[in-house]
């Protein structure tokens, strides 16, 4: 990969790419170099520039890349910063030249999807939840309105040191309109997210209608209940980053959005990207789908997991004659077995005899 990767960067043009010129005496790079050393790493799933910076001494692919030079993590990082044009515009000729040197396979091919968690540029703490807000702006409002009984006895009344009236009623205003603010863009995606819940919702009743109908008995268990309209009062808005969300990550929940990838299944090419701000992958599977790059002529296959499943979502891909199949996963297996999954059967007792060291494979 690191021979293709440095004869497609070399073929780019990168006129227009920019270097140090601050003259600073920091080391000078060749721009086709820092370029090629971020596509492979990138490529090879390293981010992190301290990371990309290390393996310049420890890995041999990015040593013969970078002619045993070592760029330090903060001339990676400006690169990448500066160049952001470059490397989205080499993202689909790197793609092209791959195609057109037969590296990937451009029709007919065979494409997995998956989603990952990235940390936004802001902390969860700086969130504030529906529920508090509504009660921030009473307290707000109850609190002008004291001050403004307060200033109507100011003559008579000696006020608290420090505290000047109308400065305190402008910065509850403000806190108020913050406040305001971020109730509106709740209910905005309250409003977005009860769309997807009366879809998956009218969904699941028409699955339940059908399988009564073709059993003729009435279906277990409890029916579906229709979504709830509004915002709930544990829906978070992020003062700092506000497009980013709450989401699910390892085992806590982080200040997050969810980044999709495409991938060609054989050269293990990234051949589509995005970023969203929602919390599972439900949704993902058609806007990912279509950002798939204009260099592949077809995709006669996706591989999703349980999570991207969706009836709707997998009738809109294969619908209008698309000879494109889907498959998905239909529930979440279990990563790991232990003993309760041996077989008990008379003529596999043998089995019982596995080593305890079993147990975590």
């Amino acid at each position: 990969m690191v021979h293709f990767i440095m004869d497609a960067v070399d073929a780019l043009d990168l006129s227009r790419a920019r270097i140090n010129q601050r003259g600073t005496g920091n080391a000078q790079y060749p721009p086709s170099m820092m370029l090629g050393l971020l596509i492979y790493c990138y490529a090879t799933g390293t981010f992190a520039s301290r990371r990309i910076e290390t393996l310049t001494y420890e890995n041999v692919a990015v040593r013969y890349l970078c002619a045993n030079t070592h760029p330090d993590n903060d001339s990676i990082c400006k690169f990448r910063r500066e160049n952001k044009e470059l490397l989205a515009d080499a993202f689909h000729q790197v793609l092209e030249l791959a195609a057109r040197a037969r590296v990937l396979q451009v029709v007919d091919i065979t494409v997995a999807i998956d989603g990952t968690k990235i940390l936004a540029n802001a902390s969860k703490h700086s969130a504030v939840s529906y529920g508090h807000a509504v009660e921030q702006m009473q307290l707000a409002s109850e609190q002008i309105a004291e001050l403004l009984t307060k200033a109507e006895s100011a003559d008579s009344t000696s006020l608290q040191d420090g505290l000047t009236i109308p400065e305190e009623i402008k910065r509850r205003q403000d806190r108020i309109a913050k406040l305001g603010e971020a109730r509106q863009a709740m209910e905005e995606r309250a409003k977005e997210r009860l769309l997807e819940e009366r879809a998956e919702y009218e969904e699941k009743v028409a699955a339940r209608k059908a399988k009564e109908e073709s059993t003729g008995h009435k279906a277990r268990g409890k029916a579906p209940e229709p979504p709830k309209e509004g915002p709930r009062d544990k829906d978070q808005y992020n003062f700092t980053d506000p497009e980013s969300r709450i989401m699910k990550a390892g085992g806590g929940f982080e200040q997050c959005y969810n980044a999709q990838a495409a991938v060609e299944v054989a050269t293990m090419i990234i051949v589509g990207q995005h970023v969203c701000d929602a919390p599972n992958d439900k949704q993902q599977l058609v806007p990912t789908l279509a950002v798939v790059s204009p260099v592949i002529n077809h995709v006669v296959s996706t591989l999703v997991d349980s999570g991207y499943y969706c009836e709707a979502a997998v009738l809109t891909v294969e619908a209008d004659g698309s000879d494109t199949t889907v498959y998905a996963a239909m529930k979440r297996q279990s990563h790991g077995r232990n003993s309760k999954h041996a077989p008990t059967r008379p003529d596999l007792r043998w089995e019982r005899r596995w080593p305890s060291a079993w147990n975590g494979c």
